[in-house]
């Protein structure tokens, strides 16, 4: 039975040296350094005021029931849908009772719109400019390099992701280069910015281009221009659609159990 050979690359030793610790190095000390300068560009927090943060709350009160409609009995859960329903209707969690039905104000008004804008704007800033940087920095200096081999197998569809500005068609998979290197890093320092910074940093690429995608995240807060009694609208329809699909998870549970074990 023939044995599959093992490629082989001759490459100098101090590739890894001086290519894959100072990329890393960078990478971290640049995370650090981005945490810091986040912390000293964001604008002091002002003020809330109860009435907004009641409104945010209680959306968020909906969205919390839709989530986990099945871990309650369906008589818990329509009580607490029919009364949400009634009230988002009722517009009776809105700051500002007046304003229902009104076309949202301009955020360029707003000086908490205006404020929470510049600080997106402050972080996507100190996001993207030392991404740049350390993009150009790699290309102009370690751009082709082969500087190490994963030892475990991998499939073909990681090898435009771990050989990237290497363009070769038969290179085994395992191989990666360095601008490869800088894009594990990017999304792989999490643990190590969370030992050296704690969970809540500034530093975590992951969390800063994830957070937007968690719904309940995104609705503790109204953006911006968004009208408020259109949010609770339109998640009274969502609580109204997502009631036909209740479906108890205690439901049975003793006849299951029962059956389990026998």
């Amino acid at each position: 039975m023939a044995s599959v050979q093992e490629q082989t690359i001759l490459r100098d030793p101090q590739l890894f040296y001086w290519i894959l610790f100072p990329i890393t190095i960078v990478m971290v000390l640049t995370g650090i350094l981005r945490h810091y300068a986040t912390v000293l560009m964001q604008s002091a927090p002002q003020k809330q005021d109860i009435r907004a943060i009641r409104e945010q709350r209680n959306l968020l009160h909906g969205i919390a029931l839709r989530t986990n409609l099945n871990q309650l009995s369906l008589s818990s859960f329509t009580a607490r849908k029919n009364y949400l329903v009634a009230a988002y209707n009722r517009g009776e969690f809105l700051k500002d009772q007046e304003n229902k039905g009104k076309p949202p104000a301009n955020p360029m008004t707003d000086p908490a719109g205006m404020d929470q804008m510049m600080n997106m704007l402050k972080g996507n800033m100190a996001m993207m400019v030392p991404q740049t940087l350390i993009m150009g920095w790699i290309n102009a200096f370690f751009s082709g390099f082969v500087i190490m081999k994963l030892p475990f197998p991998l499939t073909i569809r990681f090898k435009s992701m771990l050989q990237s500005g290497v363009m070769t068609r038969d290179m085994d998979v395992r191989w990666v280069s360095s601008l490869s290197w800088y894009f594990l890093n990017l999304f792989g320092l999490r643990p190590v910015f969370s030992f050296i910074l704690g969970n809540d940093n500034a530093a975590d690429q992951m969390a800063a281009q994830m957070g937007g995608m968690n719904p309940a995240a995104g609705a503790g807060m109204f953006a911006p221009g968004q009208d408020p009694h259109k949010m609770f609208l339109a998640e009274a329809e969502n609580l109204e659609v997502v009631g036909g699909q209740h479906e108890w998870v205690l439901d049975g549970v003793i006849e299951r159990l029962l059956a389990a074990h026998n």
